[in-house]
């Protein structure tokens, strides 16, 4: 470490930054972390975490009503939400506790202040006024919900940051957005008994997924009693006379509520981060531009996570910084793989996803097998829930390799994450198909859609 206090200092305590540092000072790296809040970053604070701890408490109302049908009888039941919050609380001070205590154990200097680039090398930390320097510094601050300041009266709305820590659970809810922030709060607000709109301006929620999948958690959703107005905006926010909140939208009149989320997107939070002095250099969201193994235009500066804006997602940042690590100080060039991700939207029903929708699909290959299966899954029976499990694979028709698989229903998620290793290695429909059912199960579909429902070719269902 010639000449330099740390060999390297990471802005940022959330899941990308804590795993560099944590692991580059088990490494005896000379290390130091700032962060200008609390060590966890949005998913531990503010985002993955207590998002699925409120999505676990919404569902407890439909799990009463499905008791009923197994023979059970629950008494009278009430939500309280300050004791939700209060536990959410308790568990993040937990995990953050953890965090800590894994940099301390590991010899990583633990700095509580925002810091700020004061060159290729240096670092102001603001609570002190000192600058330091380091051989190596990254960048992983990740983003921030979109405050959407054009819209007249924004300032009177809440975000997904605010959702988590309501002195009162609202009465109603107006929810603008149509991606999965958006539509997981829908879910849990209307889980916890609010009246619940979702307002957004494309023509389906979820813009990204698969189109049967969008469609069918749009029906699911509405069946519970959630309101989706699609191709529509709020164009103004204002406070009534009954101190609630009134948005006036392009095409559905007023809404009145008593909370409005806007949902309507993250981004890269470098404002203020000091990138113009040294020198590094944003696209036009703002977001950090990282060549393959995650380094700036700047030789001695590298970012990571959200605030490079490929993508958003928890596990892929710490991918990052794990591969970082290899490339930066185990002599080991290693890029990010950010190709077939697996991931989940916590809604209710759930969505997991891996690989391309049949759309992407369509577009990339001459012709397509698409297997789906829609069902009403075993619970269900006798609980009398009129709920939908939906299942696909797209398989390219050249070489049979399955290209994307989407699921609709309880546990989608789980199920994700372990036809994410199988996709990822490349796996045909034949190998799906030699494959033994594990019964009685949902996930045994996978593996028992033995002919296509239809075919694609060249963009067209035939």
């Amino acid at each position: 470490m010639s000449g330099f206090d740390y060999d390297l200092f990471v802005i940022g305590g959330g899941s990308g930054g804590v795993r560099s540092a944590r692991v580059a000072a088990s490494l005896g790296k000379k290390v130091a972390i700032a962060e200008e809040y609390r060590f966890g970053g949005t998913c531990v604070i503010r985002g993955c975490v207590p998002k699925k701890l409120f999505v676990y408490a919404s569902q407890f109302h439909e799990h009463f009503e499905d008791a009923a049908g197994y023979g059970w009888t629950v008494g009278e039941s009430r939500f309280d939400w300050p004791r939700l919050v209060a536990a959410k609380d308790k568990e993040i001070a937990r995990l953050e506790g953890l965090y800590r205590k894994g940099l301390d154990n590991a010899g990583a200097e633990i700095l509580e202040t925002r810091a700020e680039l004061a060159g290729p090398n240096s670092v102001r930390l603001l609570k002190s006024g000192k600058i330091v320097t380091a051989e190596k510094i990254v960048i992983a601050v990740g983003g921030a919900p979109n405050p959407h300041a054009a819209l007249p009266g924004h300032e009177l709305c809440i975000s997904s940051n605010e959702a988590f820590d309501l002195k009162e659970l609202p009465r109603a809810i107006v929810i603008a957005g149509g991606g999965y922030i958006a539509v997981e709060f829908a879910n849990i607000f209307h889980g916890l008994g609010v009246e619940t709109t979702l307002i957004y301006r494309g023509a389906e929620i979820l813009s990204r997924f698969d189109h049967d999948m969008r469609h069918g958690l749009h029906e699911a959703m509405e069946a519970k009693g959630i309101r989706i107005l699609c191709h529509d905006i709020i164009e103004q926010v204002s406070k009534g006379a009954d101190g609630r909140l009134v948005a006036e939208t392009k095409n559905s009149g007023e809404l009145v509520a008593d909370q409005i989320m806007l949902a309507l997107g993250r981004d890269p939070y470098t404002e203020g981060l000091g990138l113009e002095t040294a020198g590094v250099e944003t696209n036009e969201r703002g977001a950090i531009i990282v060549d393959a193994y995650s380094r700036t235009n700047v030789p001695s500066i590298f970012a990571l996570g959200d605030v490079t804006d490929r993508v958003q997602l928890t596990p892929v940042a710490i991918h990052e910084a794990m591969c970082l690590i290899e490339t930066e100080y185990k002599n080991n060039p290693t890029s990010p793989d950010h190709d077939m991700i697996a991931t989940a939207v916590f809604s209710q029903p759930e969505i997991g996803t891996v690989g391309l929708s049949e759309e992407e699909a369509a577009r990339r290959f001459a012709e397509l097998e698409v297997y789906r299966a829609q069902f009403r899954p075993m619970k269900a029976t006798l609980s009398g829930r009129a709920e939908k499990t939906i299942m696909k694979l797209i398989v390219n028709a050249a070489d049979r390799k399955v290209v994307g698989a989407h699921i609709l229903g309880h546990d989608a998620g789980e199920m994700a994450q372990i036809l994410g290793i199988t996709l990822k290695a490349g796996c045909t429909k034949d190998d799906f198909d030699r494959t033994m059912a594990v019964h009685p199960t949902a996930a045994e579909e996978l593996v028992t859609m033995y002919n296509p429902s239809y075919r694609v070719k060249n963009g067209e269902r035939v």
